[in-house]
């Protein structure tokens, strides 16, 4: 058996094939593992749980299926979905989990995060997110009219897209002080993550030893996952 780690899927109702690889996904592979975790992003944008969108029923009605056949999935937010909360998590039947997480697979102990906290280097983008994480704003803005809030999330989605046309890929990418400092701090060799859409096998040096970065790739014409084992980190891509 094997538990698998997903990210950066950014479903959204414009690109219908991304959702159709990901439900042929649950179908298929998630059906066969231990455990299923999405390490964030896996939608392209998250106004509220009170959004109306068939996207979001349907995917959360394929997860729910994984907890009915015994199989649990655990959620960790990404800088797309940060909002996604409770309601819509228990309609999926998904667990949500901390921003950095220690899971324990086969006997070994992996931390798991989305990866944004990682991008130091990034200070407009590591400000940015400080600000979208204040509870008292996303109170606010959760209070908001759901029209208001797909206009705010669409002009700050095209902010930072334009924003990050501006930045080298090396400013975007993680700090690998800052990689060393979280695989010491919780005392792990393996740290898995998305966010960078980088997908590959890093080999750190810490004060402990060798250790191990893999990174998850985002789904645009491929899926991607890693397969963890007893014996194996597997980085994997398959087509949709």
């Amino acid at each position: 058996m094997a538990t698998l780690f997903i990210a950066d899927l950014h479903l959204n109702v414009h690109e219908p094939a991304i959702t159709a690889g990901f439900l042929r996904f649950l179908e298929r592979d998630a059906q066969q593992a231990d455990a299923l975790y999405i390490l964030g992003d896996l939608f392209d944008a998250w106004i509220g749980d009170d959004d109306p969108q068939p996207l979001h029923a349907n995917v959360a009605n394929a997860l729910r299926q994984l907890q009915q056949r015994g199989i649990p999935c655990y959620f960790i937010h990404g800088n797309r979905d940060f909002l996604l909360g409770k309601r819509f998590a228990a309609q999926a039947g998904m667990t949500l989990l901390p921003a950095e997480q220690v899971v324990e697979c086969y006997g070994r102990r992996i931390l798991i995060m989305h990866g944004d906290t990682l991008c130091i280097d990034d200070a407009a983008y590591q400000k940015y997110r400080r600000r979208v994480h204040n509870p008292v704003i996303q109170w606010l803005f959760l209070r908001l009219p759901l029209r208001l809030r797909l206009r705010v999330a669409a002009k700050m989605r095209a902010a930072s897209q334009q924003a990050n046309q501006h930045k080298s890929q090396q400013i975007m990418d993680v700090n690998p002080r800052a990689v060393q400092a979280c695989l010491q701090a919780y005392d792990v060799n393996t740290l898995i993550h998305g966010h960078t859409h980088r997908p590959a096998i890093h080999t750190v040096m810490t004060d402990s030893g060798e250790a191990q970065r893999a990174v998850l790739g985002a789904w645009h014409e491929q899926g991607w996952m890693i397969k963890v084992t007893a014996s194996d980190t597997a980085l994997i891509s398959f087509p949709f």
